[in-house]
C-alpha cells in the first residue's frame, strides 16, 4: 500500500517552511540593556506581591521599548512601504533545507546554513536576555560556528525542531546514497 505521509514534503522537489520565529528585543543590545535592568530582585512584599526594582524597571521601560519593539517589525525607513530597507526588520525561517534569516516582510535572504553546515545547535543566554526569556542559537560544525541566531524567543523548542528537520534531511540523503556492493 503507497500513500504519502501528512506533513512530508521530499526536499528534492522543493524547499518548504517548517517554521518562522521572529527574534524578540533581546537580540538588540537596548532590549539586553533593559534586560539586565529587569533582573534585579532588590524590593519588598506588600500585600503578598513582591514589589521589585526589576518590576519597577519594567513599568518604567515601557514608552522606551515600545518604539524599539515597533522598530524591528517596520520593513523600510523612514516609511512603511517606501524607503530604504530596514535591516533590523528579521526574521528566521526553518525550511526542509536550511536554516535562513531573512527580511521580515521582502523575504530577501541575508545569511542561511544548510543541514550538511552544522552538526550541534548550541543556545547562548547572554546577560540581560534571561528576562525575556530568549537566547542566541548557535550552529556549529565540529568547533567552527556557522550561523549565529540573536535573540530568538524559547531557544529550546525552535533547537529542537532544527536538530529534528536536520536528522531528518539528513537520514533520507544517507537512506537514498547507493549502496557499496560487497
Amino acid at each position: 500500500m503507497k500513500q504519502p505521509v501528512a506533513g512530508v514534503f521530499p526536499s528534492d522537489l522543493g524547499e518548504v517552511t517548517v517554521m518562522v520565529v521572529w527574534p524578540s528585543i533581546a537580540a538588540t543590545s537596548w532590549g539586553r540593556f533593559w534586560g539586565r535592568l529587569f533582573g534585579s530582585e532588590f524590593g519588598f512584599c506588600v500585600y503578598g506581591i513582591p514589589v521589585t526594582l526589576g518590576r519597577l524597571w519594567m513599568l518604567i521601560s515601557i514608552p522606551f521599548i515600545l518604539p524599539l519593539y515597533f522598530h524591528m517589525l517596520v520593513p523600510r525607513l523612514p516609511f512603511v512601504i517606501a524607503g530604504m530597507e530596514n535591516t533590523a526588520c528579521r526574521r528566521y525561517r526553518l525550511t526542509n533545507r536550511r536554516v535562513v534569516i531573512e527580511h521580515g516582510l521582502g523575504g530577501a535572504v541575508y545569511r542561511s546554513a544548510a543541514f550538511d553546515r552544522f552538526d550541534t545547535v548550541d543556545i547562548e543566554v547572554l546577560s540581560g536576555q534571561e528576562a525575556y526569556p530568549a537566547g542566541d542559537l548557535v550552529f556549529r560544525a565540529g568547533q567552527i560556528e556557522t550561523l549565529r541566531l540573536p535573540g530568538v524567543p524559547r531557544p529550546e523548542a525552535f533547537r529542537h525542531a532544527c536538530l529534528k528537520a536536520r536528522q531528518a534531511c539528513v537520514g533520507v540523503r544517507e537512506a537514498r546514497a547507493p549502496q557499496p556492493v560487497a
